[in-house]
């Protein structure tokens, strides 16, 4: 299936609230991070992606419309050269608090006490299906923090350059009638009208706010599906 949106946006930019719009006017199911935690066997779709700039996308995003968040954003050139019709949305907020949820939830995520580390470590001897999800984890630790960020996500000063140096690269790469800069706290309207949509009628969905992502992280470190 030919994926028609792409998110070029960083995880944490409202990237789960985007996915579920997505899916709400009509854009069928849309892949996030979370497709891939509850599918761990497709990494390595990613890593070769990684690795080569392509990849089996058909067998990727079966049955999938569009695709935001990690993995999808770092390589979000490789997509729209797969799909050159496909729209592109960089989803965005304020860089302040962009920094501050990230440092609180996705920077810290894991374990926190030695018994709960001690726990998991139990566990992943005898889950096959938990070790392949931690593997995923550790895909998304390590481009994060130690390529993205290049081990200085502490220097915020340092982060915001790579924020801001991201966002002049997806604008001048992405043809400016496929692409939209979009804040979730804007509402439906830019997003329906860029994608040529009538509005719905439900309010847009606020999902993963912190107290969500915790939720979320207690789930998968259960074993859960999230």
């Amino acid at each position: 299936m030919s994926i028609k949106v792409i998110g070029a946006g960083f995880p944490r930019t409202g990237t789960n609230s985007l996915k579920k719009s997505l899916e709400l006017i009509g854009y069928g199911k849309a892949y996030h991070f979370k497709e891939l935690l509850n599918n761990p066997d497709s990494l390595h779709y990613w890593t070769t992606l990684r690795d080569t700039k392509d990849t089996d996308w058909d067998a990727l995003y079966d049955g999938y419309q569009s695709s935001v968040d990690f993995p999808c954003f770092p390589w979000y050139q490789e997509h729209l050269n797969k799909y050159p019709d496909a729209k592109v949305i960089l989803s965005t907020r304020a860089f302040e608090g962009w920094y501050e949820s990230v440092k609180k939830t996705i920077y810290v995520a894991g374990p926190k006490t030695t018994l709960q580390g001690i726990k998991l470590k139990i566990r992943l001897l005898t889950d096959s299906r938990l070790r392949k999800v931690m593997k995923c984890r550790m895909f998304v630790k390590h481009y994060l923090w130690k390529v993205l960020f290049q081990g200085r996500f502490d220097d915020k000063e340092f982060v915001r350059t790579i924020w801001e140096a991201h966002h002049k690269e997806v604008k001048a790469f992405v043809p400016k009638e496929q692409l939209l800069i979009y804040d979730l706290n804007e509402g439906w309207a830019p997003l329906c009208n860029f994608l040529g949509v009538d509005l719905p009628s439900e309010p847009l969905p606020h999902l993963n706010k912190k107290e969500d992502f915790h939720a979320m992280m207690q789930s998968l470190l259960s074993g859960s599906k999230v």
